[in-house]
């Protein structure tokens, strides 16, 4: 089942017939923000960098708000379906995303300079309009970007212009950038986790245990690395993925789909599941608890 599952997440199918979550009143004045009382089929978790208060989750109808971890905001209108999503490293309201729009087609590289009220395409990417299933955007330096649509792409000029990264990888689930070092980009993938220490002309598999789902490096010390995996769970490595540890969850029956640090307080992190349950660590994944 898990395996299915796992293969519905990589070819971003999983979900398409779920139930659209309603706002539960007309759009407010509240900034653009409509109170709503769930989302369903998340695609991408971050948190404000300059607010430790503001968890952002882009889903399959649009990009919510997740404030204090109690109240539950629809951003602005629309309800498309972003694949990839990304917030800036350092400007709270600049977003970037991919994928769908709700009347079908595909979004290309998209940038929002209003929190995710609303967005601009600033390009189709390569063999577009791309739809990148897996995205990132570096903390070194934000002009650097990397998606994945029919092969691994990187932008090194804020989504301009791209060009395909080298490597015989399966098919890519998630991407992230090294918090200190520019070059460095991770790949989870079917086969385990790749790193690329050039911006995608090469790649290196550090985790061969299958499936990883999920990873995310730490703001504060790129030294520390969560990974989802499929078969071992939630990982944690404090030595740039050399070794890894098995965490300790209540979720150890759910697969953790996306993780986020909170570059404020580096030693706290998110982790969604596939049950669109979210937990959190103060304590660098030591401890965990149930958010909603």
């Amino acid at each position: 089942m898990k395996k299915r599952y796992l293969l519905l997440i990589a070819t971003g199918l999983i979900g398409l017939g779920w139930l659209i979550v309603r706002p539960d009143s007309q759009p407010s004045s509240n900034g653009g923000l409509t109170p709503v009382s769930s989302f369903t089929h998340a695609h991408g978790l971050a948190v404000d960098p300059n607010d430790s208060a503001k968890l952002y989750i882009a889903t399959h109808q649009g990009l919510y708000l997740l404030k204090d971890e109690k109240d539950l905001f629809q951003v602005g209108d629309k309800q498309d379906d972003y694949m990839g999503f990304s917030l800036h490293p350092s400007q709270s309201s600049t977003f970037f995303t991919s994928g769908h729009p709700s009347f079908g087609g595909n979004l290309g590289f998209q940038k929002s300079d209003d929190g995710g009220k609303n967005w601009i395409k600033i390009s189709n990417g390569l063999n577009g309009p791309v739809d990148f299933h897996a995205m990132a955007v570096s903390p070194v330096n934000p002009n650097v970007v990397a998606g994945w649509y029919r092969g691994i792409q990187i932008s090194e000029d804020n989504g301009q212009n791209w060009r395909i990264a080298t490597g015989d990888l399966k098919q890519i689930i998630n991407l992230a950038f090294d918090s200190k070092i520019r070059e460095r980009l991770y790949a989870s993938t079917l086969e385990g986790l790749a790193v690329s220490q050039d911006l995608g002309k090469s790649w290196q598999l550090v985790n061969k245990d299958g499936a990883i789902i999920a990873v995310a490096i730490n703001p504060g010390n790129n030294q520390e690395l969560l990974l989802s995996s499929q078969s071992a769970g939630l990982l944690k490595s404090i030595d740039e993925g050399k070794t890894w540890q098995k965490l300790t969850t209540p979720f150890t029956d759910e697969m953790v789909l996306y993780i986020a640090y909170d570059k404020q307080k580096p030693s706290k992190s998110y982790a969604l599941t596939e049950t669109n349950t979210l937990f959190k660590t103060v304590d660098s994944g030591v401890n965990w608890v149930k958010v909603r």
